[in-house]
């Protein structure tokens, strides 16, 4: 099923999404896209239910069609002072003040947010899979970390980076237990990397 253009009739949209919230290491990474009017991107939809090759070529649609933009990073050492739902809020929000439209509504993917200045906002539990500029924010923020997670890849290849993105897989728990947290590692996710070795 296709997903829906549009929330309302009229007002200039921003749809919003992180990724990374779920991860062990690296920062976490917000998107916010604003849509143009009359084009409807029937191809869009949850970046984890798309492959890598799907995302990054969605990816380049989403940044040369966009009326708007904007991308928001907040790093493991900000996540360990405010904790990780913060550390979204934050990122969306770093991703709103770099968009050269102001959206006059703001969609967020997810049951909660933080205000934004004046901007209202509706919350939308599985926006990525219903409304296209979510979507467009899901693909953006995801394929934006996966960069920064190869990249980070190639100064710390003892965890593989580059496959599991910071996420807590086993052969990433089992790599902090054998070579110690890195600088990037989420540290106030220690419980989470408590385990015996296999």
């Amino acid at each position: 099923m296709n997903l829906k253009p549009f929330f309302t009739e009229n007002l200039i949209e921003a749809g919003c999404d992180e990724a990374g919230r779920g991860c062990i290491a690296g920062p976490v990474v917000a998107a916010a896209v604003i849509l143009p009017r009359g084009m409807d991107f029937p191809e869009f939809d949850d970046s984890k239910k798309l492959t890598e090759k799907q995302r990054e070529k969605l990816r380049i649609k989403v940044l040369e069609n966009a009326a708007a933009y904007g991308v928001g990073i907040v790093s493991a050492e900000e996540i360990d002072e405010i904790n990780i739902l913060n550390a979204s809020f934050l990122a969306m929000h770093r991703a709103i003040d770099q968009l050269k439209i102001r959206p006059e509504l703001l969609l967020i993917d997810g049951n909660r947010f933080n205000k934004y200045h004046d901007i209202k906002h509706q919350c939308i539990v599985g926006g990525d899979a219903k409304y296209q500029s979510i979507a467009a924010a899901s693909i953006l923020a995801k394929t934006t970390r996966d960069h920064i997670m190869e990249d980070l890849d190639t100064k710390y290849p003892a965890y593989n980076w580059k496959k599991n993105k910071g996420y807590p897989t086993i052969e990433h728990k089992n790599a902090v237990a054998e070579h110690g947290m890195s600088p990037y590692h989420r540290k106030t996710f220690n419980m989470s990397i408590q385990l015996k070795l296999f």
